[in-house]
């Protein structure tokens, strides 16, 4: 699985990943970038239109998630369960959706359970960044189900 494959993947299954013009930047195994640019995601203020923003994180969260798995070998639906966002700074360029697994212990319990039960969820976090600078947080928990 490599940048292009899960880019392809999105934009063929994700077809507003597309409209976004959402690019694979980092495809990692505890770590993935998205970006996505300005035109296709304006606003009438010509910044980032708070949807595509939040839909960016989520697809990063989203990504790490099921490409993990993928890895892993273990087939799963992963749906988002619920989230929240903060916006910090107006987005007025290219925007950046980084996604990090920073607990691999609270990873291998979902591993553990989604395997036990056919059933887990995992809160995810995501960084938004534009310019260099954090410009939103995204917190979400999705829900992995066996297939």
């Amino acid at each position: 699985m490599d940048k292009a494959s899960i880019e392809a993947y999105l934009h063929q299954h994700i077809p507003l990943s597309a409209a976004m013009h959402a690019q694979v930047e980092l495809l990692a195994a505890e770590q993935v970038i998205l970006s996505a640019p300005l035109a296709p995601n304006i606003n009438h203020r010509d910044t980032v239109f708070g949807g595509s923003a939040s839909t960016l994180a989520i697809l990063a969260a989203w990504t790490l998630v099921h490409t993990r798995l993928q890895r892993a070998g273990i087939p799963a639906r992963v749906v988002i369960q619920r989230h929240s966002m903060s916006y910090d700074k107006p987005i007025i360029g290219t925007f950046y959706a980084c996604c990090v697994l920073s607990d691999l212990s609270a990873w291998q319990r979902f591993e553990t359970i989604l395997q036990r039960k056919g059933r887990a969820r995992i809160g995810m976090q995501v960084r938004l960044e534009s310019r260099a600078e954090p410009v939103g947080q995204f917190s979400g928990d999705f829900v992995a189900i066996n297939v």
